[in-house]
C-alpha cells in the first residue's frame, strides 16, 4: 500500500558541490571517480545511491529497482565541482600528489581535473599545527573571513550557472575543542567570530556560511564545526539540512559491524584495542595530540552506544577500549587498521579475534562523499532541516539530537536510511531489516 508522498521540488538544473579540502586525497579521489563514472570509464562502486536496490511494498505488491532510478536524486551529470584549499593545487594536481589513484586513471578526466581549482581558504595554524597553508584568505575577523566565504558561493553558483549547492566538509581534522557557552546560542557564536575567539574553529565559519546561503552543510571530520546548539539554531532558521560527523570508512565500520554480532549473540567484551597506521595528510595532520584528540573521541564513541553496559553490566561493564593512530609515510593512503578483541562466552571463557584491515582510506571514503551530497540535496529539497539523523549509515559519531541515543550499528543505520528513502517516495517503511 502507497502512502502520501513527501512534496519533492524537482531535482532538475546544475548542482554545486563545493568541498573543503578541495585538493586533498578523499576529495580528489571523489571527484576524479564521479568524473569518470559518468563518463561510463568507471564505475562508483560503494556507493549506495549509484549501486544498491531499494525493496517496497509488500507482497503481490512488493517490487524493487535501483535506488537512483526510484528515488529523485540529482544525477552524476548535474554535478559541478569546487571548493576551498589552503594549497592552490588543482583536482588534477592534488590526485597525483595524494597518489591513491594511479596515473592512468586520473588521466581518463584530466582535461576536467585540470580546471578545477581551489578557492582560498580559511586557516588558522592553531587549529591544524602540522600544515603551513599557501593558499588562504588573508586579515580580517572570523566574522569578516566567513562574509568572503558566503561571497564565495554566491560567486560559484553564478558562475556555473547552479540551481542549487551543497558544502561538504573534507579537509583535515582540526584541534579538540569541547564545547561550551560559546556554541550554546547563535548570538553568542555570532559575537564569538566577530572577536575572533579561539572558541571559533575554520570549519565553523564554513559551516555558518553555507547554511546562512541555504547550501546544505555536512561534516565529514570529527570536529566541533556544525554539532552545537548555535548551528541548530541557525539550520531551523534557514531551513536548511546538517549532518555528520566524521566518515565512517575502514576499522569503525567494522566495528559497528562486529559489536552488534557481539550484543546479538548475548556474548561479553572484556577489551578492544585498535592501532591504525597510514601515512598521507591525514596522518600527518593526526600524528598532532590535538588533531589526535578529535578523532579519538570520535572513535571511542561507537561501542557502549551500540552494546549498553548500563543493560548488560554482566557482559559489557567493564570493557578497555583503546585507540591509537600511527603516522607512517611508507604507507601513504594505504591505512593498515588492526584490532585485538577480547570476548568473552558460556561460563566466562575467553576468546579473541583479530582483524587486520589493510584498506585504503579514501577509495572507502570517496563514494560517502557522492551518496551524502545527493541525499543532503534530496533532503532540502524534501524540505527538511537541521539534523538529518536517517543519514547516520555514514558518519563515525552519528549527529543526534541533545537527549536522543545516536545509532551506531550499521544494520540499524541502513535500516533507517532506507525507510527514509520509502517515505520520500510514498512507500511504507519497513518493519523489518531489508
Amino acid at each position: 500500500m502507497s502512502m502520501n508522498k513527501i512534496q519533492v521540488s524537482s531535482p532538475d538544473g546544475k548542482l554545486g558541490v563545493l568541498i573543503v579540502g578541495l585538493s586533498g586525497a578523499v576529495s580528489t579521489t571523489f571527484v576524479i571517480g564521479t568524473l569518470a563514472a559518468r563518463k561510463g570509464l568507471a564505475k562508483p562502486i560503494g556507493s549506495i545511491t549509484q549501486m544498491s536496490r531499494l525493496r517496497v511494498g509488500k507482497g503481490a505488491e512488493a517490487r524493487e529497482g535501483f535506488i537512483r532510478d526510484m528515488v529523485p536524486l540529482a544525477s552524476l551529470n548535474q554535478l559541478v565541482f569546487g571548493g576551498w584549499d589552503i594549497f592552490p593545487d588543482s583536482v588534477w594536481d592534488g590526485a597525483m600528489h595524494a597518489r591513491v589513484l594511479e596515473e592512468k586513471d586520473i588521466n581518463l578526466v584530466a582535461d576536467e581535473a585540470r580546471e578545477i581549482k581551489p578557492m582560498q581558504g580559511v586557516f588558522d595554524p592553531s587549529f591544524i599545527r602540522r600544515l603551513n597553508g599557501t593558499w588562504i584568505k588573508e586579515g580580517g575577523s572570523k566574522w569578516e573571513l566567513m562574509l568572503r566565504l558566503r561571497q564565495d558561493i554566491r560567486d560559484f553558483k553564478a558562475r556555473n550557472g547552479c540551481e542549487r549547492v551543497v558544502v561538504i566538509w573534507a579537509a583535515s581534522t582540526e584541534s579538540y575543542i569541547p564545547l561550551s557557552e560559546t556554541h550554546a546560542s547563535l548570538d553568542s557564536l555570532e559575537a564569538a567570530m566577530k572577536a575572533d575567539s579561539p572558541e571559533v574553529a575554520p570549519s565553523m565559519c564554513y559551516a555558518y556560511a553555507a547554511i546562512s546561503e541555504g547550501a546544505p552543510f555536512i561534516n565529514g571530520a570529527p570536529g566541533l564545526t556544525v554539532d552545537m546548539p548555535a548551528m541548530f539554531e541557525l539550520a531551523d532558521r534557514m531551513n536548511v539540512p546538517i549532518c555528520g560527523k566524521d566518515y565512517k570508512t575502514g576499522q569503525t565500520m567494522m566495528k559497528t559491524v562486529l559489536a552488534p554480532a557481539f550484543h546479538t549473540r548475548m556474548l561479553g567484551l572484556r577489551g578492544w584495542f585498535s592501532t591504525n597506521i597510514l601515512g598521507n595528510r591525514d596522518g600527518e595532520v593526526l600524528d598532532d595530540p590535538g588533531s589526535f584528540k578529535t578523532k579519538e573521541v570520535s572513535k571511542l564513541s561507537v561501542i557502549d552506544s551500540i552494546l549498553e553496559p548500563e543493560k548488560y553490566p554482566d557482559l559489557y561493564g567493564d570493557i578497555y577500549h583503546k585507540v591509537r593512530i600511527n603516522y607512517y609515510p611508507p604507507r601513504n593512503d594505504n591505512k593498515e587498521g588492526w584490532d585485538n578483541i577480547d570476548i568473552f562466552g558460556w561460563m566466562g571463557y575467553p576468546m579473541q579475534i583479530k582483524v587486520d584491515f589493510l584498506c585504503r582510506d579514501s577509495i572507502l571514503a570517496a563514494p560517502l562523499l557522492l551518496d551524502l551530497v545527493l541525499l543532503a540535496d534530496l533532503a532540502k529539497r524534501c524540505g527538511m532541516k537541521g539534523i538529518q539523523r536517517w543519514l547516520s549509515f555514514y558518519f563515525k559519531s552519528p549527529m543526534h539530537e541533545p537527549g536522543e541515543t545516536p545509532v551506531h550499528s550499521l544494520f540499524e543505520q541502513d535500516a533507517m536510511l532506507r525507510n527514509q528513502l520509502r517515505l520520500i517516495i510514498g512507500e511504507e517503511p519497513c518493519d523489518y531489516l531489508p
